[in-house]
């Protein structure tokens, strides 16, 4: 079995570290390894499970705290550093500054146990997503392989779409919307990551929101106005930005065969 994911408490109200440890006893396959009631403790702690080789997974984070806020321990720690962030405060004027910092949900207090364990759901499901990519990133002697399943939440559970089911993937605010035959999975992913995941020889980002197969572009065209589109053979027409016409039309012209049969 796997290690449980390690989760990180962080608020300077003790009744609110309290709640967050007995949801988190409640659900399986995570622990709470530490508590923080102030940001310079978060950061230590933050620093000192690096260090010792066993990194938070998973942080619950106060906003509002005396001194040192969730956001400013963010920016201290380091964006690309932190693990997955879930902010916890009783002030929604927050929320947009919390998706600008990549959180991966955001509870307003007070929250029930059902508004709790989905915005858990999302976080461990956003460190598999990670992990995933992580194992499948080459070392330097290694040949690239990328990821091949996008884990995703289906009915309380996690289901893995593969990648070759995924027609087209858009932006959704500070979420990803990914488009499989007659489905649609939301996942809390950027872009970035979700490109950096996919193999450019079968992905190929069209747009700063869109990122298509490119087995399943039937045409390229281009309006009056000189914009630019695909129509994929499912019937959607996307959006190309002009600065990445040319790449997409190399893209096209050298798309693996196996990438067009994937929808097939």
């Amino acid at each position: 079995m796997s290690s449980p994911l390690r989760v990180l408490v962080v608020d300077d109200e003790p009744l609110a570290r309290r709640r967050v440890e007995d949801l988190i006893a409640r659900a399986s396959g995570v622990e709470v390894v530490g508590t923080a009631a102030t940001g310079p403790q978060a950061i230590a702690a933050l620093e000192k499970h690096q260090a010792e080789g066993e990194p938070i997974d998973i942080v619950f984070l106060d906003v509002r705290m005396p001194g040192m806020s969730g956001l400013d321990v963010i920016h201290e720690f380091g964006v690309d550093a932190m693990p997955e962030t879930v902010f916890v405060t009783a002030y929604d004027q927050h929320a947009i500054a919390a998706f600008d910092a990549a959180a991966a949900d955001y509870l307003l207090k007070p929250y029930d146990d059902e508004r709790f364990a989905q915005a858990l759901k999302r976080a461990c499901r956003a460190v598999r997503f990670r992990q995933v990519e992580g194992r499948q990133r080459p070392t330097s002697a290694e040949a690239p392989t990328y990821l091949e399943r996008f884990p995703v939440d289906v009915r309380g559970q996690t289901a893995f779409v593969p990648v070759l089911d995924v027609a087209y993937i858009s932006a959704s605010g500070p979420y990803a919307e990914l488009h499989a035959r007659d489905d649609v999975y939301v996942i809390r992913e950027t872009m970035q990551e979700i490109e950096d995941a996919l193999d450019p020889a079968l992905f190929a980002r069209i747009h700063r929101s869109t990122i298509v197969q490119l087995g399943h572009v039937e045409a390229m065209m281009t309006a009056a106005g000189g914009s630019y589109s695909v129509r994929l053979r499912d019937g959607p027409v996307l959006s190309v930005s002009r600065s990445r016409r040319h790449d997409v039309l190399e893209r096209l012209s050298a798309t693996p065969t196996r990438a067009s049969k994937s929808g097939a």
